[in-house]
Order: structure tokens, then sequence, then C-alpha cells
């Protein structure tokens, strides 16, 4: 606003409210003492009102400044939450692929021990049938033996002195 376009309008408002108020000094011509008073008094009103407005523009500035430093802290925080969300998540992820790669570790370890134990059932079971297979051998050797050597005995009961045939003596 400019104040000195607003000084002789004012003046001019002030003169007609007197004179419509039926103030007999209104009536009176405004000298121009008056008048410059009255200028005066409306420069300063129109100071404070500027102050008032100044003032006011102040605070609402640093209102907008405080808003926006609290607002700039929320979404710090929103990002730290948002941050830490993210870790926990990663770290529950990272924590489910372990717990999977110890599953798949420990169904490959039993997988081994049962293909293992199964090898060493096999083995055991070949290792047996060897060893039946030789006692087999030997209970068939011994038996042939046992028969040879009751044969032998049999067949030399059968034979009596003189009936042999002896090269080069005769009994």
């Amino acid at each position: 606003m400019n104040i000195v376009r607003l000084a002789p309008f004012a003046a001019a408002c002030l003169a007609v409210l007197l004179h419509v108020s039926g103030n007999a000094y209104a009536e009176a011509d405004v000298s121009d003492e008056a008048l410059k008073a009255t200028g005066e008094r409306m420069r300063q009103t129109a100071q404070e009102l500027q102050q008032d407005i100044q003032e006011r523009l102040h605070r609402l500035r640093k209102e907008r400044a405080a808003l926006e430093a609290k607002q700039a802290a929320e979404r710090k925080q929103e990002a730290e939450r948002a941050r830490q969300q993210a870790e926990k998540e990663q770290a529950t992820l990272a924590a489910v692929k372990e717990a999977k790669q110890r599953e798949a570790l420990a169904a490959a370890q039993e997988k081994a021990r049962r293909e293992t134990a199964t090898r060493a059932a096999e083995a055991e079971r070949m290792r047996q049938a060897e060893l039946k297979e030789k006692l087999d051998q030997e209970a068939a050797l011994e038996r042939a033996q046992q028969e040879s050597l009751d044969a032998y005995k049999a067949g030399a009961k059968k034979q009596t002195l003189g009936t042999q045939t002896q090269f080069g003596v005769d009994l």
C-alpha cells in the first residue's frame, strides 16, 4: 500500500464522517493542521499495520520453516523405518535361505549316509556270500576227501593179504 495516496483519501473520509455525524465543529472549515494531524495519524496507523504485517509474515515464515523441518524429520524417520524394515526382511530372507541350505545339507548328508549304509550292507552281503561259497567249497572238499578216504578204507578192507599182486614178491 502506498501511504501517500491513502492520506488524502483518509482525510476526506474523516471529514465526511464528521460532517455526517452532525458535529458543529465539523461544519467549520477543516484546517490544514487538522488535515496534517489526521494524515500523520493515518501514516502512523499505516506504519503500525505494516509492522504488524511484517511481524505476522516473520512469524508465518518461522512456522513454515518449523513445519518444513518437522516434515523433513518425519521423512527422515520414515526413511529410517523403511531402511530398518528392509534390513529385517533381508535378515529374514537370509535366515530362510540359510535354513533351506541347512535342510538341503542335512538331506544330502542323510542321503549319503543311506547310500553308505546300502553300500556297506551290499559289501557285507557280498562278503558273506563269498565266505559261504568258500565254506561250501571247503565242506565239499572235506566231503570229497572223506568220501575218498572212506572209499579207500572200504577198498582196503575188501582186499586181503595175498590178493594183491605185488611186483617181484609172491606170497
